[in-house]
């Protein structure tokens, strides 16, 4: 993490406990460091089980992450693109805390969230590195559970498969997202695919 960035968002590092904490030490939001080596040691321990471990923790991860921010906010009431509008903050967020690059797309009846550059990407030697994508997809779970957005997910696509990024598809349970949410493709996009043709 750059200097700069670190000074701009009051990033505070304590190696000793293994923290991050964002603003003053004593303040309630911190966030425990894991390097990618580490998760993929803990999945070898933990063996057939480590998928809907690894999952748990990352959904955890993201709900603590958004409880925090907006602690006693119920989203129920809220409309639908006050919470898209939440999750690209939060996702952006995530980004800035170096996650990769993270894109949203809202589809007439799911979300793909496209991630370059994910922590994956700094092991991709490691065979094992492919768990690192189960925590991500916990952790876009977690968020969308807690934006009482009712999903369904899987990865798509991977980086370390020779995909140009991570794509998670996220299925939306409620149904169809009204016609105002849904993200347009680019006409670059357009163009890519009448090209193949």
């Amino acid at each position: 993490m750059s200097k700069r960035l670190k000074k701009e968002l009051n990033i505070m590092v304590d190696e000793k406990e293994g923290h991050l904490y964002l603003g003053d030490k004593k303040k309630d939001l911190k966030l425990l460091m894991l390097r990618p080596l580490d998760i993929i040691e803990f999945s070898e321990f933990a063996g057939t089980n480590a998928d809907d471990i690894l999952i748990w923790v990352g959904k955890s991860l993201g709900k603590e992450f958004m409880v925090k921010f907006f602690y006693n906010k119920d989203w129920t009431n809220e409309t639908m693109a006050t919470r898209k509008e939440v999750l690209l903050g939060s996702l952006e967020a995530l980004e800035l805390m170096g996650y990769g690059h993270i894109t949203c797309k809202f589809r007439k009846n799911h979300i793909l969230l496209e991630v370059e550059d994910s922590l994956a990407c700094e092991e991709s030697d490691n065979i094992m590195a492919k768990n690192l994508c189960l925590l991500y997809q916990g952790i876009f779970s977690g968020l969308f559970e807690i934006l009482r957005m009712d999903v369904d997910g899987e990865e798509i696509a991977c980086a370390l498969l020779e995909a140009e990024k991570c794509t998670y598809k996220f299925d939306f349970i409620g149904g169809e997202f009204e016609d105002s949410l849904i993200d347009q493709e680019s006409e670059q996009n357009v163009s890519e695919f009448l090209s193949t043709l």
